[in-house]
């Protein structure tokens, strides 16, 4: 027998790496991850033309806010670039461009006044009737006599146009001026109902669909990022600028120019207009804040039944920091809280009014009252700045504040007022003792 005879190990060896290779085939076989799925989408393939695939599930996008749109502005157009180049240089040698830039400067302002006033119908005054969103009676009390308005400038406007010459000047803007300034004797009523378009306008936004309707239109491009009472605020500024625009144009007009007279005319009339309009309002005013007056005691109304007038009134905090709605009429200074009654927003007077005929006013300086209760005041020792005292000669009509301003010129502004209403009733008997 030779020893290869008895040589075992290649045979076995060989043998063992064939049953090793038939497990890892059967192994293979019922291996879950590969061969089954590989085995899932040939039957899926054999069988695809008997069981159709599902439907895609619809994906529903939740709703997002957009990105605000850029507001656009509107481009600084001067005289010169609205008329050919050769004649703005003809006016510019006779000494005219100053004195038409200046007429331009009014007629730019008509125009975009034009332009506001009839996007605040389109966007806002028609369709927020059109979905309920306001009442026929509320739109009345919001947007006033808005629609009367943008005949009275487009009127203006137009006869701007029709007076200009060949090189495109205007010539007699104070004749046009004065003749269409008794036109503006509707803006008594209009400035009047600010009050409550204000206070009606503030309480719609308490809705959601109106608030969500109002932001939407102020992230539009053609609100500039304005709001809607931005809007229904301009012809108001606008209507005190006539006085300023019309002197410098004065300003801009040669001595001898006759359409001085007229423009000094136009501006007598205008002046007397917006006085009119600012008394009228603060009459309104004053009896809009005193119906939203609401008393703890029913003594304390006497001396406001005589208010006809509203002077003055701001935010004013006390020693202890507590922010008071201060309230300065014509015959008495009235502090208050703002507070809510039967779903109605209101003013709770805080103490006793002051009568303006027992008022005393005092100046204090910075650093003489500690802010905050006794205990802060000790703590943190915060000394009061931008104070002073209103007070009464008489115990028993009104009691004592120490009231702070938010800066030096507002409390500057306070102190002129009140002590303005002072002189006009040092002589004065309180009619309601």
């Amino acid at each position: 027998m030779s020893c290869q005879s008895l040589d075992l190990t290649t045979k076995k060896s060989k043998r063992k790496r064939r049953t090793l290779s038939k497990i890892s085939s059967v192994a293979n076989i019922l291996s879950p991850i590969k061969p089954i799925k590989n085995a899932a989408q040939s039957l899926q393939r054999s069988f695809s033309f008997k069981m159709p695939s599902p439907a895609p599930k619809q994906s529903h996008t939740p709703y997002r806010k957009p990105q605000p749109a850029k507001s656009v502005r509107r481009p600084s157009k001067l005289f010169s670039d609205s008329v050919d180049g050769s004649l703005a240089n003809l006016l510019r040698e006779s000494g005219q461009i100053k004195r038409q830039e200046a007429i331009h400067e009014l007629y730019q302002g008509e125009v975009e006044l034009v332009e506001d006033l009839s996007m605040v119908k389109k966007i806002y005054y028609d369709p927020m009737k059109l979905l309920n969103l306001i009442t026929e009676e509320e739109s009345k009390k919001i947007f006033g006599i808005i629609e009367e308005l943008v005949p009275l400038h487009k009127d203006l406007v137009q006869k701007i146009n029709q007076s200009r010459n060949e090189l495109g000047a205007v010539e007699n803007i104070g004749k046009i001026i004065n003749d269409w300034s008794p036109c503006l004797k509707s803006y008594t009523q209009y400035c009047a109902n600010q009050s409550f378009a204000k206070s009606l306008l503030d309480e719609k936004k308490e809705n959601p669909k109106v608030r969500d309707f109002l932001q939407r239109c102020q992230e539009s491009p053609f609100s500039r990022k304005l709001d809607l009472w931005s809007f229904l605020d301009v012809p108001r500024s606008k209507l005190v600028k006539y006085p300023l625009l019309l002197k410098n144009i004065i300003k801009k007009t040669s001595e001898h120019n006759n359409d001085i007279i007229d423009i000094q005319s136009a501006i007598t009339r205008i002046e007397a207009i917006i006085n009119n309009v600012d008394q009228e309002t603060g009459r309104v005013k004053c009896d809009f804040t005193l119906s939203r007056l609401d008393f703890l005691d029913e003594s304390t109304e006497s001396c406001l039944d005589y208010c006809t007038t509203l002077l003055c009134e701001g935010i004013l905090r006390n020693s202890r920091g507590t922010k008071l709605n201060t309230f300065l009429f014509d015959k008495c200074l009235v502090l208050t809280r703002p507070a809510t009654r039967n779903n109605r927003f209101c003013y709770q007077v805080y103490r006793q009014p002051i009568p303006v005929c027992h008022l005393i006013v005092e100046d204090l300086k910075d650093g003489e009252v500690k802010m905050g209760s006794f205990r802060a005041s000790i703590i943190q020792n915060k000394d009061g700045k931008n104070m002073f005292k209103v007070s009464s000669d008489n115990p028993g009509q009104g009691a004592s504040h120490t009231l702070q301003a938010s800066s030096e010129h507002d409390k500057r502004q306070w102190l002129q007022c009140l002590r303005s209403a002072i002189p006009k009733k040092t002589k004065a008997i309180c009619n309601w003792q």
